[in-house]
């Protein structure tokens, strides 16, 4: 059981993506996070007000149930199984942190002043949040999809626009780290 409380390595994990998605190409299906929430829509009725949300979402899902899987996973992964201990972080990233008045974790898997319940004290905290939401919402539908279908599934099919967006996922982190997060905080 030790296996299942340590950090698996990057070509075990990898490998173990990639066969999931070749079995997922094998039966013909795209995967990808963002799509749940036009099946719950879809779900809860919205079809009969908003075109766009009518269609069939029994045919998604098996995608609910990937939703609910990595949900239940997460949960049992944080809960139950996590050390938290064995997370190294580079001490430049520290410093560069601390410069910006985040701690270290210390022991945690995210800093208590990013990921707390603090954060929802803090009114500059709570419009950034909403803020964030919003742009991330818009950027998942701008792009068609988000980081895990486009990434994973969209450049396991070879899918040219999928390549574009996970060009454009990766400036926007860069230009978010080194530009803008420095001017938030």
């Amino acid at each position: 059981m030790d296996i299942f409380f340590q950090t698996w390595p990057w070509y075990v994990s990898g490998f173990l993506i990639g066969l999931i998605m070749l079995t997922l190409i094998y039966f013909g299906k795209h995967f990808g996070m963002s799509s749940n929430l036009e099946s719950l829509c879809s779900m809860s009725g919205l079809g009969k007000k908003i075109s766009y949300f009518d269609f069939d979402w029994k045919a998604n899902q098996w995608n609910l149930i990937v939703v609910l899987g990595a949900i239940l996973g997460g949960f049992v992964a944080a809960n139950l199984m996590s050390d938290p201990t064995n997370v190294s972080i580079n001490p430049k990233t520290i410093e560069q942190l601390a410069i910006l008045g985040i701690d270290a974790p210390n022991g945690k898997l995210a800093p208590d002043v990013l990921f707390g319940n603090s954060i929802f004290e803090s009114p500059k905290s709570i419009l950034i949040l909403i803020i964030g939401g919003v742009l991330i919402g818009f950027g998942t539908r701008y792009a068609g999809g988000c980081t895990s279908g486009h990434a994973i599934s969209g450049l396991s099919n070879l899918q040219l626009p999928s390549l574009k967006a996970v060009i454009g996922f990766f400036i926007g982190g860069l230009l978010m780290a080194h530009l803008i997060l420095p001017l938030i905080f």
